[in-house]
């Protein structure tokens, strides 16, 4: 069994929210540059390129990529053979992420109450998730998610006759509905399977993988590539000026489900795609 205090997890999601705002990941970047030089149009390349200029910028002068600094999303894979001790979890990671966006001077975006708002003045509460697995180490995740993008993502509790072209045509329509509100070229999660919740979960968690991997098993790897170039073919393009670059990836993650539904969530994003990640 091995012991870790929470205040040293404080320390790191308070890092991570500060890093995740200012550095976009390599694979993300990459991405961008990919679909830069596939354009055609002018009005698409100039946007790719204030967009390219706007993260090394960010990256230059350690600055937040983006004014909406998002909802702290916190992923921890906690080990079974770990203790945590020195206080209570969840005050800690709130505790990480008030320090981070107080010292990184990141907007802070929550409100306290849905329908009676009332903005927190902290960024907290985190959006928090857990999960169990072997080993004695914590692999902490932190992923901003700002709601211009947020808000057009969807859910549908398909029954299995709708197959798999119900899926395609789910997708395809929560993009084409999307338009250039989330600030495209976006990056899409989709879950397939579970339940209700688990299939949201898996879209967000989809948003987590390198867009440079494809799902482990060939149907649904086929399928990822088969939908990013139908969604590029929409023709929203970058930042809805039209063009090539609607979406700069799409990830689908699977778990099995019930013999009477087959749920599809969508969780969309921007393509300020953040999420930066640590070990204890």
């Amino acid at each position: 069994m091995r012991e870790i205090s929470v205040n040293e997890l404080s320390l790191v999601i308070e890092r991570l929210c500060i890093e995740a705002n200012t550095y976009l990941p390599e694979d993300v970047k990459c991405a961008i540059h990919t679909c830069r030089a596939c354009e055609d149009s002018t009005i698409a390349q100039g946007v790719l390129d204030n967009i390219i200029e706007n993260y090394e910028i960010a990256d230059r002068e350690n600055v937040p990529i983006c004014q909406d600094t998002g909802m702290a999303c916190v992923f921890l894979e906690i080990g079974q053979d770990v203790h945590l001790v020195d206080g209570d979890l969840a005050a800690a990671v709130d505790e990480g992420v008030r320090r981070g966006y107080e010292k990184g001077y990141l907007r802070k975006s929550v409100v306290g109450d849905p329908v009676r708002r009332g903005n927190t003045g902290d960024n907290t509460p985190a959006m928090l998730y857990t999960e169990i697995v072997p080993g004695d180490k914590i692999h902490v995740t932190i992923a901003p998610k700002g709601f211009g993008s947020e808000n057009m993502s969807a859910i549908r509790m398909f029954k299995p006759s709708a197959g798999i072209e119900g899926i395609k045509d789910f997708i395809l329509e929560t993009v084409e509905a999307a338009g250039p509100n989330p600030c495209p070229p976006m990056v899409i999660g989709v879950g397939i399977g579970g339940t209700f919740d688990k299939a949201a979960l898996l879209a967000k968690k989809a948003l987590l993988r390198p867009l440079n991997t494809s799902h482990p098993d060939p149907y649904y790897a086929d399928l990822e590539k088969e939908m990013l170039e139908k969604v590029n073919k929409l023709g929203i393009g970058p930042q809805g000026f039209g063009g090539k670059t609607t979406a700069l990836g799409l990830n689908i993650e699977t778990l099995p489900t019930h013999i009477a539904g087959m749920p599809c969530a969508i969780n969309i994003n921007c393509h300020v795609t953040r999420h930066k990640s640590a070990e204890i």
